[in-house]
């Protein structure tokens, strides 16, 4: 995970390179087979039950071609903690385990899908805190955000939720781009679904993704 972990900075950090327009286009091209970002992608499977790639307290269908993987929190903040090779250093694995309430569960991929970025799944506990609080507290940790509109929704299966989207500023990059997230409570505690990006434009071409989990999300 720590190699995960150091990628996602890393493929973050990465500028538009003639590989990622390549990427892009596909991704644009895919968009609109589904409607963009007001569509939802085409089904590949469905994670969150035991046994699938990532268990947690939702389950939801993930966009095709997008790869799912659990994260053991505890066991890299472990690693993290005792210096163990492959981890990343405490303090960056804090950073990116940890944000407000809720710690990171599973990340789904879009690379494979022609895409850069991930949906994140992220998982509170008991009792701790309700949705729409943790979702203010999880974009608050974020720092450098602004513009944030929230609402509530309800699916068609029932699960009701609150979602954000905002503007988030890279110092780093010198960049703002656009991100979007939801949260829904369970009786495990609250879940928060995150879509960042490269860009914004890479953002809105990985939305039917999001918008498909969005759709699909069931509480166990």
């Amino acid at each position: 995970m720590g190699t995960t972990l150091l990628a996602a900075v890393l493929s973050g950090c990465a500028g538009s390179s003639g590989t990622d327009a390549g990427h892009r286009t596909a991704a644009s091209a895919e968009a609109a087979t589904t409607g963009g970002a007001a569509g939802t992608a085409a089904s590949g499977g469905t994670i969150g039950a035991a046994g699938s790639a990532c268990e947690l307290p939702v389950s939801f269908d993930v966009a095709k071609d997008w790869k799912a993987r659990g994260i053991d929190a505890e066991a890299e903040m472990s690693k993290a903690s005792k210096g163990s090779g492959g981890g990343l250093p405490d303090d960056l694995a804090d950073a990116f385990l940890r944000q407000g309430p809720v710690t990171a569960a599973c990340e789904i991929d879009a690379k494979p899908a022609g895409s850069i970025g991930f949906l994140r799944v992220w998982t509170g506990k008991p009792g701790d805190t309700d949705a729409r609080t943790a979702l203010r507290e999880f974009v608050a940790a974020e720092d450098n955000v602004g513009e944030e509109r929230y609402h509530s929704f309800t699916t068609a299966s029932g699960v009701a939720g609150v979602e954000v989207e905002y503007l988030y500023t890279s110092k780093l990059l010198e960049e703002t781009k656009k991100e979007t997230a939801l949260a829904v409570g369970t009786p495990d505690g609250p879940v928060v679904l995150h879509l960042g990006g490269m860009d914004t434009d890479e953002h809105e071409e990985m939305r039917p993704a999001y918008e498909l989990a969005k759709r699909t999300l069931r509480v166990h």
